[in-house]
């Protein structure tokens, strides 16, 4: 009976997960908002003239939605009375970036009102954040909804930076994510900045017998405790992703087959025969990389869940 139980809960968190949307299409703007891609193109754009580390941030935020309830923009909401939002749970204190989506959405509201929802806006953005990168572009699909719900105590469904190779597979595969969609997707990790506070395991007191993570190179992990000492007490203290931190690319792959990813769920990969070999194939080949990295994005960013159109991208209507 117990056995029943848990696989009738298992089906209802995957369907609920993989209700890859019908409703999705390419050309769902066409004539409602014709220039609803360009517009978020030209905000992404703006913002990134300004700071290099919009593209990173974009496609964090992008993740960290669809994780939670699907493609719905709920990590957008603000907190509100006594219900505590998305964004304000532990592991997305330090997203950044709302603004472009606040300025895209500003800009469609004028021309195309109530037509265009925050749940698309992040999935084009995100889009935009790669391929302004140097990374590769794709169409889209469209048609999100924003959902009306975001609470801050869900936020512990996101796969951390500690994981490990069957935790990481057991949460992409309840989103009905695959192992391959998990190391492509991983590789957006070749983008962006990390605080301390999430490799810190692996460099200070890692276990009992080792006070370092015995996979990292040692010199790697020398000049991770330069800039994160024992009793590091600097706020913003931390390390870029991968050096070309700003440039889409398959650095990081290159940098784990060393010894150099920089989260115990990165350097994970290797754990397992199919990711490692999927870690040396996009290592290689900056092609197999990108084509599988768009696929993944597609199939993720389609993980609907959302019931409206916002008008406000903080606020529920």
């Amino acid at each position: 009976m117990a056995g029943i139980l848990f696989l009738s809960l298992v089906l209802m968190l995957f369907s609920a997960f993989s209700q890859r949307a019908d409703s999705l299409s390419l050309n769902y703007y066409e004539k409602t908002c014709p220039n609803a891609e360009s517009i978020v193109t030209n905000a992404v754009k703006s913002a990134m003239s300004k700071d290099k580390t919009v593209p990173a941030a974009l496609l964090r935020l992008h993740f960290h939605d669809c994780f939670i309830r699907g493609c719905d923009a709920s990590v957008l909401l603000s907190s509100k009375g006594s219900n505590k939002a998305e964004k304000d749970g532990p592991p997305n204190v330090s997203l950044h970036a709302l603004y472009v989506i606040d300025s895209a959405k500003k800009e469609l509201e004028a021309c195309c009102p109530g037509v265009v929802s925050c749940a698309d806006i992040l999935a084009l953005a995100a889009r935009d954040a790669v391929s302004l990168s140097g990374g590769p572009s794709w169409e889209v699909p469209k048609g999100r909804k924003d959902g009306r719900t975001s609470k801050a105590s869900e936020t512990i469904q996101l796969p951390a930076p500690t994981f490990s190779i069957s935790q990481l597979q057991q949460s992409f595969s309840q989103r009905g994510l695959s192992m391959d969609d998990l190391v492509a997707l991983s590789g957006g990790h070749t983008l962006g900045f990390s605080h301390c506070s999430s490799f810190q395991n692996r460099i200070h007191n890692f276990n009992s017998t080792h006070k370092i993570d015995p996979s990292m190179h040692p010199s790697f992990a020398a000049s991770l405790k330069g800039v994160c000492p024992k009793n590091n007490k600097a706020k913003n203290a931390g390390t870029s992703m991968d050096p070309s931190s700003t440039t889409f690319d398959n650095t990081y792959f290159k940098l784990i087959l060393q010894g150099k990813g920089l989260f115990s769920s990165d350097q994970a990969l290797l754990d397992f025969p199919k990711t490692k070999d999927l870690v040396s194939k996009f290592a290689s080949s900056q092609e197999a990389f990108t084509k599988a990295f768009m696929n993944s994005m597609i199939k993720m960013s389609s993980i609907t869940g959302g019931q409206e159109i916002r008008k406000d991208c903080r606020v529920v209507n």
